[in-house]
């Protein structure tokens, strides 16, 4: 690795990944394997990006956080349809920040301006997803499916409404914000800010629309015959063991996900350098 790869540097993003993600464990937000799996992105996000990466991580736990308790009551019911909780565990953080941590190592390997870009789309694209979800639900009007246009039940895989689409867009530019501050800050130019904000919101947006295209689709949906619901549950809350309804059974959530991050960084990648 190259030189600039400093012991201190990773012992500071621990530190701080140790001292966020104990925050978030305390207040519900990470269960003990999601303490874990911030720990891991965190430390390599900020010891090998620097702090501008890192601030990405944190616009994203921080805000996807306070949206995943906002109006909570009101969301319990739909509790039953999605895989997991508000409470994140090691899958969900691993899917959420795992390829921005793989994107920080390889800007150590390969040192590009490229790889930061692709980084704020890939966060961008988790953070647009996770306020579409949470904000979606809460949309006077039915969600329509992505793929049909049909009208289907609040919370279904792959259903969207405006209040979604405008709460996607919103999370994107949230990032794209912090990583044109985070390059202004470093004297990059306003050029290079204005890139890295434009790539966010564009990948971050297409991310969070793959991932309910995926919903709508392929990823893999069951059905409880007890209660007569849709899921993405194996075993749902009631606890019935359902049966797949649509979709590839290896394909859930988080990996949905991860797939989604994956697109948000290849569209802000094609877009900055296109830009630039």
């Amino acid at each position: 690795m190259p030189n600039s790869l400093n012991f201190y540097e990773l012992l500071g993003g621990f530190v701080l990944s140790l001292i966020i993600g104990a925050l978030g464990y305390r207040r519900g937000a990470l269960s003990a394997s999601g303490l874990v799996g911030a720990l891991i992105t965190g430390t390599l996000i900020f010891g090998l990006g620097g702090w501008e990466w890192g601030t990405l991580l944190i616009a994203f736990f921080v805000s996807s956080s306070a949206f995943s308790f906002y109006r909570a009551r009101e969301k319990e019911a739909l509790a039953e349809k999605f895989a997991k909780g508000h409470r994140r565990d090691l899958g969900q953080a691993l899917a959420n920040g795992g390829l921005a941590a793989l994107l920080a190592v390889l800007s150590q390997l390969w040192p590009h301006p490229l790889w930061f870009v692709a980084c704020a789309g890939a966060m961008a694209a988790v953070n647009a997803d996770t306020w579409a979800t949470e904000l979606g639900v809460l949309s006077p009007h039915s969600p329509r499916l992505l793929t049909t246009g049909q009208r289907v039940e609040v919370g279904t895989s792959g259903g969207v409404t405006w209040r979604g689409v405008a709460a996607s867009f919103g999370g994107a530019l949230l990032i794209g914000l912090f990583g044109g501050l985070g390059l202004l800050i470093l004297r990059q130019g306003w050029a290079s800010a204005a890139t890295v904000l434009l790539a966010a919101v564009v990948g971050g947006t297409a991310g969070s629309l793959f991932d309910s295209l995926l919903g709508a689709t392929i990823q893999a949906i069951y059905w409880c015959d007890t209660c007569e619901k849709e899921t993405e549950r194996r075993m749902h809350r009631c606890g019935t063991l359902t049966r797949r309804l649509r979709g590839w059974r290896w394909l859930g959530n988080d990996l949905v996900n991860l797939v989604a991050s994956m697109v948000g960084a290849l569209v802000a990648a094609g877009s900055g350098w296109g830009l630039s």
